[in-house]
């Protein structure tokens, strides 16, 4: 049977009746439009701002693209289903999804540390901030995280390309995941399931870590200045980037709990928890900074 060797996959939907399926979409198709609005603006504005021309607005623009790219890969084919009953997905393009949403949340993790990196060195080291993160280091480094993104996460897809699926092939969420299309195969899975834990805990993993070391070491720098309100001033410039760093991490986490302890809860979690995973951060990355910014307030009031 020629769906052995090229088998597709159900996307899981919301369980209810077809209007509980309609309003779903309307729900996500509004968060999607607020989340390319958003980021499209934030992409405009660092632009055509010469004064945001710095490495911190560079980094905002470059994950501003990246939560682009990861809500378009999933919402549209989510859409598809919900509106037009398209539920169905093939093997090849669950794998390239894949690929997509787990290289792109890589390169988001990356440019978090990066962006936690260019506030310790402007809080810790203010006078060599221009000297160190140039132009052209800003640049490598976006280079280096899409690098790194790739080179941790195309394994993934190429590891469950030989292998058998059994005849359910439901998944728990409306986008394919590597554990989730994993846990359908019928062949030892050791390695793969190795290999996806390795290059999460290298990647997100040692990114969580180093991002908590560079806020331990600008928290020791805040508490040596004089007065409370100097501390108060210098840590003010970090909470955009703390709030941004949650509204991954926070989802991320809340995901891996699911699939690791959530075997017995509702589909509807599943499915939940995995499009706050890929749409939250998208909305609120630039709401946050849109708040904490006055340069991209007052040009956003220009633009209106």
């Amino acid at each position: 049977n020629s769906s052995d060797l090229s088998p597709s996959f159900i996307l899981a939907s919301i369980p209810g009746p077809e209007a509980a399926h309609f309003w779903m979409a309307i729900f996500l198709c509004s968060m999607y439009i607020v989340a390319v609005t958003g980021n499209c603006a934030v992409l405009f504005i660092v632009k055509t701002e010469p004064s945001l021309h710095t490495p911190m607005y560079f980094f905002l623009c470059m994950l501003a693209a990246i939560d682009l790219a990861l809500s378009t890969s999933m919402v549209p084919r989510v859409l598809s289903f919900y509106w037009f009953n398209t539920r169905e997905i093939s093997f090849s393009a669950c794998l390239v999804q894949m690929f997509f949403i787990h290289t792109l949340s890589a390169i988001e993790s990356t440019i978090l540390l990066a962006m936690a990196v260019d506030r310790y060195v402007a809080i810790c080291h203010p006078l060599r901030h221009a000297a160190i993160l140039t132009s052209a280091a800003t640049a490598k480094i976006g280079l280096v995280a899409m690098a790194r993104g790739v080179l941790f996460f195309l394994p993934l897809p190429l590891l469950l390309l030989p292998l058998p699926f059994c005849s359910s092939r439901v998944l728990s969420h409306s986008f394919c995941l590597h554990q989730d299309v994993m846990n359908l195969a019928c062949a030892n899975t050791t390695p793969s399931m190795v290999y996806g834990l390795t290059a999460i805990l290298l990647v997100m993993g040692l990114d969580a870590v180093l991002i908590c070391l560079s806020y331990i070491l600008i928290l020791k720098a805040v508490l040596r200045l004089a007065s409370w309100k100097e501390r108060l001033k210098a840590f003010s410039t970090c909470i955009a980037h703390i709030c941004v760093v949650l509204a991954f991490y926070v989802p991320l986490i809340g995901l891996s709990v699911v699939h690791r302890f959530g075997k017995d809860l509702a589909p509807l979690v599943h499915i939940i928890m995995g499009n706050v995973y890929i749409l939250v951060p998208a909305v609120l990355n630039p709401i946050i900074y849109g708040v904490r910014t006055k340069e991209i307030q007052r040009r956003i009031l220009n633009l209106i």
